[in-house]
């Protein structure tokens, strides 16, 4: 077998993902995509967050796919603080010392391994997170590279916060549709906002891009995002070409075995469980997480409950001890076969594509939202931190598939155990949560149209694989 990297073809696509696990799980997702056109792809972040991606993905395995490519670009040691509960701001900030890192040090080893690769292939095609920009600068120095900017968020959040980053611009042009009240406060750290700013400036050299969505779900929003006057950048067509998780799950856990709760749904009646995850970057403190556990056992509604620390910057050190949070007293052995909680990594889409489950309790990440329109999942919303509060703005207001629990206007409040309750009976054995079923079921199949033959993010890929094919 040849080189990969002395190998002679026509075109090659080099992921650069942002070193968060939301992020690297999609161009993962995408790197499968592509590669199974027969194009070759190069996945490149440092070992650690190579490993995290290839661990933790879902589906499939991407040690079995031989033209996927895994490049360990090195990055000395950075500070791995754990995150804090109780800030006032729920972004991750413990992480900015690893963002940091990877935007100082993965410059320069990337060129050098841009310049192995534009020698053996007619175009490379460059696909960066759009908060990790350097490549698009870099892309330049080569008359056979070019880059595309991937948009790990919503069409719906990326739109509004471009709105609020451009002054909220009122061209005519743009014809916005009737908009609510919203506003970016909360959603990020100042010293986040700096660090998107300084990457945003480099994206000028972008060939176009790509968005994680369907436009039958968000095509409004693609079409209005490529109509803003955002400075410097040339407006090219998107390719919206999602969702790029999986949307067949064969429930056997690959290599890994079958994780114990799927052996536990298998008992429960159907639609008849609430899967409980707020994602890999978001902390509840102890009170929180008491009037969460004293929330979901007053709904008397079945359950899985993912318990765990959000990810620090290198989940990999042996040192990253997470942890163990603590629940009210006798409250797991009083579950009594209704409620199971879970404190390791779980298989979130295997929980949603389960018969069994009928509603999620998310933290509103982009990823958890298109899974849950896949299996036609309906949400509970409490969003955090960053896209989260658009996200579930898109979900309960737009697309109807979901009711709020954490009301983003009162987030320095404590939601209590009745709120809890409320927003859980609402979305499992209300009339109201079986049309939001009803309208996720509706989505699920709008997806599976997608994704068909003729279908749009199916024609999507399709334009895009040919435009850098070309």
């Amino acid at each position: 077998m040849e080189n990969p990297l002395t190998e002679s073809i026509s075109v090659a696509v080099v992921m650069v993902p942002f070193p968060a696990q939301g992020h690297l799980n999609q161009l993962l997702h995408f790197s499968r995509l592509i590669s199974s056109r027969g194009i070759p792809v190069h996945f490149v972040t440092s070992a650690t967050h190579n490993s995290q991606a290839q661990i933790r993905v879902q589906g499939w395995d991407p040690l079995i796919i031989s033209n996927i490519h895994f490049h360990d670009l090195p990055l000395p040691p950075f500070p791995v603080p754990p995150p804090d509960p109780h800030a006032q701001n729920k972004f991750p900030a413990h992480l900015q010392p690893s963002f940091d890192a990877a935007v100082l040090h993965f410059r320069q080893p990337f060129a050098a391994l841009l310049r192995s690769l534009c020698p053996t292939a007619h175009r490379i095609a460059i696909i960066h997170d759009d908060v990790m920009a350097f490549p698009a600068q870099e892309s330049a120095a080569h008359p056979n590279a070019e880059a595309y900017a991937f948009h790990s968020s919503s069409a719906f959040s990326s739109f509004f916060v471009n709105m609020e980053l451009l002054g909220r611009p009122t061209d005519e042009e743009l014809k916005l549709p009737i908009l609510p009240p919203f506003s970016l406060e909360g959603c990020f750290t100042d010293q986040f906002m700096d660090f998107i700013s300084s990457q945003s400036e480099m994206l000028r050299d972008d060939a176009g891009d790509l968005y994680n969505t369907c436009r039958m779900v968000e095509g409004e929003f693609v079409d209005l995002l490529s109509k803003l006057p955002i400075p410097g950048k040339t407006k090219l067509r998107p390719w919206a070409v999602g969702p790029l998780n999986p949307i067949v799950i064969d429930g056997h856990g690959g290599s890994r075995g079958r994780h114990d709760c799927l052996e536990w749904l298998d008992k429960q009646p159907p639609r008849s469980v609430l899967y409980v995850s707020f994602g890999s970057n978001s902390s509840l403190t102890e009170e929180e997480i008491y009037e969460l556990g004293m929330g979901l056992k007053q709904s008397e509604q079945r359950f899985i409950w993912v318990l765990r620390e959000a990810d620090r910057g290198d989940i990999l050190r042996e040192e990253n001890n997470l942890k163990n949070y603590t629940l009210p007293d006798n409250f797991e052995l009083g579950l009594k076969g209704v409620g199971m909680v879970v404190r390791d990594w779980a298989p979130q889409l295997e929980i949603l594509a389960h018969q069994s489950t009928g509603g999620f309790l998310s933290h509103c990440g982009w990823n958890s939202c298109l899974e849950s329109m896949s299996f036609g999942v309906p949400l509970a919303t409490w969003p955090m931190h960053s896209d989260q509060p658009f996200n579930a703005m898109l979900m309960t207001e737009y697309l109807k598939m979901g009711v709020p629990v954490r009301d983003w206007a009162r987030r320095e409040k404590i939601v209590g155990s009745g709120d809890v309750e409320v927003g859980v009976r609402r979305l499992m054995e209300n009339e109201e949560g079986k049309e939001m079923r009803r309208r996720a079921e509706e989505l699920r199949g709008v997806i599976r149209d997608a994704w068909s033959k003729g279908g749009g993010s199916r024609k999507d890929l399709d334009s895009f694989i040919a435009h850098i094919s070309r």
